[in-house]
């Protein structure tokens, strides 16, 4: 279950795109019959789609609306219920990753007995895919960061700053309350530090590096030394 959150990612057309016991929540449509969610849910899906295809095959400067919506065989109409520009739809997919890397966390969390290493392998295995220069995510945020002097981006950026320092907080204080995770370890910097790092990973990965020193394997061993008496 996703604790409540102040600091949510919300596009400016009010859709919010949480994961909360694995189902897709929209807010600000208040009243809406299943049917009509049940349709939302695979418009967006059939945008968040074809949009990721079009992200790997041609990058963010490469793509348009008329792209978008040729590629997800959505209307016109259909598409700008719900987005005024493709930099919101690109904050989704960004936004897409973070709460599915929550819920295969959450997921972990919930199994029996607990343990610290099922949890933690998630967050290594997300990791790993911030080094991936062609990661569609990576993509989306130095594409995103390059137009940070947009009110809406900058918006956009730190919601998703915040968001991720939020989920990575209650991570943290999920694995206190098991007692995986030493009680010594406070949560609010501990998670800003992790964000911080992996955010780095994710920029590093747009710079043609051919051999670094630090990979995403050492930071997740760098997360575990903090986070677990050795």
């Amino acid at each position: 279950m996703i604790l409540e959150n102040k600091a949510i990612y919300k596009p400016s057309v009010g859709l919010y795109n949480e994961i909360n016991n694995g189902k897709n929540l929209l807010n600000d449509y208040g009243g809406v019959t299943l049917k009509q969610e049940q349709r939302r849910e695979q418009t967006i899906g059939q945008l968040l789609n074809a949009t990721k295809e079009l992200l790997r095959d041609r990058g963010c400067h490469g793509i348009t609306m008329k792209d978008i919506m040729e590629k997800s065989e959505l209307s016109k109409g259909a598409i700008f219920h719900y987005v005024k520009s493709k930099d919101e739809i690109f904050a989704w997919v960004l936004q897409e990753r973070l709460e599915e890397t929550n819920k295969h966390f959450m997921n972990e969390v919930i199994q029996a007995p607990i343990t610290f290493d099922g949890p933690m392998q998630v967050i290594s295995r997300n990791l790993a895919a911030l080094e991936d220069a062609y990661d569609v995510t990576n993509k989306v945020l130095m594409y995103l960061l390059g137009k940070e002097d947009e009110p809406v981006v900058a918006e956009v950026l730190k919601n998703y700053y915040e968001r991720s320092v939020y989920l990575a907080k209650q991570w943290i204080v999920s694995g206190q309350q098991h007692g995986v995770i030493l009680e010594s370890v406070d949560p609010d910097k501990t998670a800003e530090m992790f964000v911080l790092l992996s955010m780095g990973l994710r920029v590093r990965s747009s710079f043609p590096i051919k051999n670094t020193s630090a990979t995403a394997q050492d930071l997740s061993a760098y997360m575990v030394s903090i986070l677990k008496d050795q």
